[in-house]
């Protein structure tokens, strides 16, 4: 009796056809495979970070204490702070970090032109609340208001600027990662650039957060 032999299935089938980057490219296979590191970025940047919430809780538990023995200065002083900037502030550095989030996910798809663009986006936003910023204080000064004139306007400046520098050396930050995005610097498994860059405008973004409505609003 003659024993049928099974066909080799395998040898019949075709060779897959792989057409690059057609359904996944090699950046989006890096980026699947590849293990995430938190936190992102530098670990260095980070202890910067810690540092610097520490040094504004410290501003802000100041503020607190002062406002609890000077009520009353402190509510009539709030009266001649412009809200409208400080929202407008509060949204236009909402809106940057979501600028920051659109770079790390442009890099972490090897994406390294839309990166450099979502960050000059965001270097663009930042120079708005900067602007904005100069605004409110020139307006201060038209008023006669500055540092010495009572206790809650030396909290008040004292935060913003330190604040303010805060930004500009975010927006230096960005610059420099932006730059070197562009020069494609920076790829899907090697971005931890982006991510530290992305860290630190982050922490800008939240200390408004809290000071915006720490120093504008509450009563």
């Amino acid at each position: 009796m003659t024993r049928l032999r099974q066909p080799n299935w395998d040898k019949l089938l075709p060779e897959p056809v792989r057409v690059p980057g057609f359904f996944m490219n090699d950046a989006v296979i890096k980026v699947s495979t590849h293990k995430r590191e938190y936190p992102p970025g530098d670990l260095a940047i980070w202890f910067f970070i810690y540092a610097e919430f520490l040094a504004f809780g410290v501003f802000f538990l100041s503020y607190a204490f002062a406002r609890s023995y000077n009520v009353e200065l402190f509510n009539a002083s709030q009266l001649h702070l412009d809200r409208r900037a400080g929202a407008i502030n509060t949204l236009i550095l909402i809106t940057s970090s979501y600028f920051v989030v659109r770079a790390v996910a442009a890099i972490r798809l090897n994406q390294s032109r839309f990166c450099a663009h979502w960050l000059l986006a965001a270097i663009f936003t930042g120079s708005l609340f900067l602007a904005v910023k100069i605004f409110e204080f020139h307006g201060k000064y038209v008023e006669g208001i500055s540092l010495s004139t009572n206790l809650f306007y030396t909290f008040y400046f004292s935060m913003t600027v330190f604040h303010f520098m805060h930004v500009i050396l975010g927006m230096i930050i960005l610059g420099a990662v932006m730059l070197k995005a562009r020069r494609g610097g920076y790829s899907a498994v090697d971005h931890h650039g982006v991510e530290t860059g992305a860290s630190y405008w982050h922490m800008v973004d939240m200390v408004w957060i809290i000071l915006f409505p720490l120093v504008y609003v509450i009563r």
